[in-house]
């Protein structure tokens, strides 16, 4: 990563691959509640906002977000702003397409920029004023439809956490300028979370500080068995169930079977895969640098190659490479001149790519194997190579 300004980043050809990674798991997850991908526009119009009074401040709107929205005006006074999240648009896709019940269920996702005017963009890609986002949206004819799927979407996430490699806590959260009602956030325990959650040791309640009237120590109020703790956290997730207040607002509605006219339900799923990608590093680190898991690792394989300008190294650690490659394992290859072993091996370690191979005069006919997250060094040859990385 690079920053440009605060709360803003370049993402790296390194970091941009564990993105794309991030971003496959969360899209065969979402796939798989028949959730479909498309893409949306960054660039607003005042007058889609103004209809559900979120372009007005909160002095104004109950939901009015002008305090978190970059808004401007082109060159012939026309006002605009910048996609902080996409309700609004989707509900004016949902009115122009859907006429009758028997067009609901509706499920989209797109993967895009957002912007929020944060009041400190902090906390490094974790906080951005510019940041990725995965937003999902549904529309349903009834409540009991909208909130089944609400459920499968919130087991969906628990998915994708779970396959990212973190202990998820779901817990339960204030609306904040989206809804009225509690929501349901993702949250990752982290010393660094700015969040404070609270949540049972023994059943999955949880709740964040802001709606949470108790204390560390009392009886659990779901399962009055276990104990509440409180924690730091990092939220990854959320998910939002609007009800009809989105539609009612935008003039979306259908015709039920009864041919009477009802608004839809409505709800809003989000992921940040740049937030994922900042607490993943959170999570999984050492002294020595990043430890990433394995299925978002920009790489599954670091080979290093350590010579005195002899070109049978080179052409043992080509022949490796190519191997590696032509078995499907992504290599990332480290044959820098004038780098002394010592900066590569430092340089693999703060990059943090599972397997660390190493070809030298040492390692003769045999390749040094080591796994990032583990002190052991073993000698393989070839054939053991290619049977271990590929398993």
């Amino acid at each position: 990563m690079d920053q440009l300004m605060a709360g803003s980043w370049s993402l790296l050809p390194l970091g941009w691959r564990v993105i794309t990674k991030i971003n496959q798991v969360i899209r065969e997850e979402m796939n798989a509640i028949d959730s479909q991908e498309m893409l949306m526009p960054l660039l607003h119009p005042r007058a889609i906002w103004g209809e559900t009074g979120r372009w007005g401040s909160a002095k104004e709107s109950p939901l009015g977000a002008k305090e978190v929205m970059y808004q401007f005006k082109d060159m012939h006074g026309k006002e605009f702003a910048l996609s902080f999240t996409h309700e609004e648009i989707v509900m004016d896709l949902l009115r122009k397409n859907i006429t009758s019940y028997k067009d609901l269920p509706v499920s989209v996702y797109h993967f895009s920029t957002k912007f929020r005017n944060e009041l400190r963009a902090k906390s490094g890609i974790l906080r951005g004023r510019e940041f990725l986002m995965k937003d999902a949206y549904s529309a349903h004819a009834s409540e009991a439809d909208l909130m089944k799927y609400y459920e499968k979407m919130k087991q969906a996430y628990v998915k994708v956490f779970t396959r990212l490699g973190f202990e998820v806590k779901v817990t339960e959260a204030d609306g904040g300028v989206f809804t009225k009602n509690h929501t349901h956030e993702f949250q990752v325990l982290s010393p660094v979370g700015e969040d404070t959650i609270y949540y049972c040791d023994h059943c999955d309640w949880g709740e964040n500080k802001e709606i949470f009237e108790g204390k560390a120590g009392d009886k659990c109020p779901k399962c009055k068995k276990g104990k509440v703790v409180e924690g730091k956290s990092i939220e990854v997730g959320n998910i939002f169930p609007l009800g009809t207040w989105y539609a009612e607002q935008m003039g979306m509605c259908f015709t039920d079977k009864d041919g009477k006219k009802k608004p839809a339900w409505f709800g809003s799923y989000g992921i940040g895969p740049t937030r994922v990608m900042g607490t993943l590093v959170e999570v999984f680190h050492d002294k020595k640098g990043i430890i990433w898991p394995k299925i978002v690792a920009p790489y599954q394989v670091h080979l290093i190659q350590i010579s005195n300008d002899q070109f049978s190294i080179f052409k043992k650690a080509a022949e490796i490479y190519n191997q590696l490659i032509k078995a499907g394992v992504e290599v990332l290859w480290d044959d820098r001149e004038d780098v002394s072993a010592g900066v590569k091996f430092s340089d693999a370690d703060l990059i943090g790519i599972p397997v660390r191979l190493v070809v030298s005069e040492k390692t003769g006919d045999k390749i040094e194997y080591k796994e990032r997250d583990k002190d052991k060094v073993e000698l393989l040859s070839l054939d053991e190579l290619l049977c271990r990385v590929k398993n």
